[in-house]
């Protein structure tokens, strides 16, 4: 597989902060949790670092869909939870993830994960496309 198939990347025609926010009224609508934000931009530049890009982490979940994850293969706990990034690169906004359906597909050849991670993926998918 390709690598460039393994990412979901949307552009947006939204200035950095309204794609976050509206990402994370997104996430919320699809019944995801969001876990935590990091915002790498802010924490690199806090270190002396020259970064001039922004770039915000949402790490989200579905607990019903992390306990199936879970319940099937405890090891896969190492992919969770689902992360979404916003992100400026060359001047505009993105919004992407890692393929929920190819990197579980990587990690193990259980039914019950195929069905989860498509699931997630087609509402991860949905998230990014309504934030864009």
């Amino acid at each position: 597989m390709n690598t460039e198939s393994m990412y979901y990347i949307a552009e947006s025609g939204k200035t950095f902060e309204q794609a976050a926010t509206d990402l994370e009224a997104a996430v919320k609508r699809h019944e995801f949790g969001v876990l935590h934000i990091h915002d790498l931009g802010n924490t690199l530049r806090s270190k002396g670092v020259d970064f001039t890009g922004q770039c915000k982490v949402f790490e989200i979940c579905n607990p019903a869909q992390a306990a199936k994850v879970l319940s099937s293969d405890m090891r896969i706990n190492m992919a969770l939870p689902c992360r979404i990034s916003v992100y400026t690169e060359q001047g505009k906004t993105r919004i992407g993830m890692i393929r929920p359906m190819p990197m579980l597909a990587a990690l193990s050849q259980d039914a019950t994960l195929a069905e989860v991670a498509q699931q997630v993926e087609a509402k991860t998918r949905q998230m990014i496309d309504e934030a864009r």
